[in-house]
């Protein structure tokens, strides 16, 4: 988002999200580039899916669409925007991108934005269907997560209850298709890599590398599917860190 909230805390992304994709589409070759996401109620959907077709294009595919309905209450009136119906607008902004991404003359009638009637065409093209993820659980019904969202990332997960998070979206779903499930951790990577893994708030990580490993690899056998993670906690050298993260974690989980 634009502003600083003091009484929220957290800036989230302190950079354009859509402009800071497109640095790194232009700087990277192979990793997916995603967001996490653009709070949909506060922008239009026809911009967002020009944003995200154009990003997708540029990296060859590799552009995940996160979206999100919003939590700061102070943003909203400063966009002239009601914060109370911001479910409703989110699905109906996840609709309308859908239909734009998908159709070359887009058809869309809905409540909150504009029509679309197929007398105009939407470019650029996509070749391939853009993967759209529900980040938090932006105010909508299991069912709809279960159904409409290709993944959903949530966060402030107990890990006890993963198993039966996953299991009952695979009771509602009805397209016989996967919809993976994730959730947010902050993460403080300790330098020894033994160091217990401990879990607060049922968001803040901290612990060693072979914590970590273990800790996550236990999620995923209750069907954890990714898991996204913040190190804004860990203090070390980010070179160091990202180094032990990636070779006594990552590459080992996912093997």
């Amino acid at each position: 988002m634009p502003f600083y909230d003091p009484s929220f805390g957290d800036v989230g992304q302190a950079f354009d999200p859509m402009v800071a994709m497109g640095y790194l589409t232009a700087k990277t070759q192979r990793i997916a580039i995603g967001s996490a996401g653009i709070v949909a109620p506060l922008r239009s959907p026809i911009h967002i899916a020009k944003a995200s077709a154009s990003t997708a294009v540029l990296s060859n595919n590799r552009f995940i669409l996160g979206m999100s309905s919003g939590d700061r209450p102070v943003e909203y009136p400063v966009f002239q925007q009601n914060f109370d119906n911001r479910a409703e607008r989110f699905r109906e902004s996840w609709d309308m991108i859908r239909a734009l991404t998908t159709q070359k003359f887009p058809q869309f009638k809905g409540q909150h934005y504009g029509d679309l009637t197929g007398n105009i065409g939407f470019i650029p093209i996509l070749e391939q269907r853009l993967p759209m993820v529900a980040i938090g659980r932006a105010r909508q019904e299991l069912d709809w997560l279960a159904n409409t969202a290709d993944a959903w990332i949530w966060h402030g997960v107990n890990p006890k209850d993963t198993k039966n998070i996953v299991q009952t979206l695979a009771d509602l779903n009805q397209d016989d298709a996967w919809h993976p499930f994730g959730y947010a951790n902050f993460v403080e990577l300790s330098e020894n890599p033994n160091e217990p893994a401990q879990l607060s708030r049922n968001i803040y990580l901290r612990g060693g590398s072979h914590s970590l490993l273990e800790f996550w690899q236990e999620q995923k056998e209750q069907g954890l599917s990714h898991v996204t993670i913040n190190l804004k906690p860990t203090k070390r050298p980010v070179k160091e860190t990202l180094q032990d993260l990636a070779e006594n974690v990552l590459a080992k989980l996912n093997q």
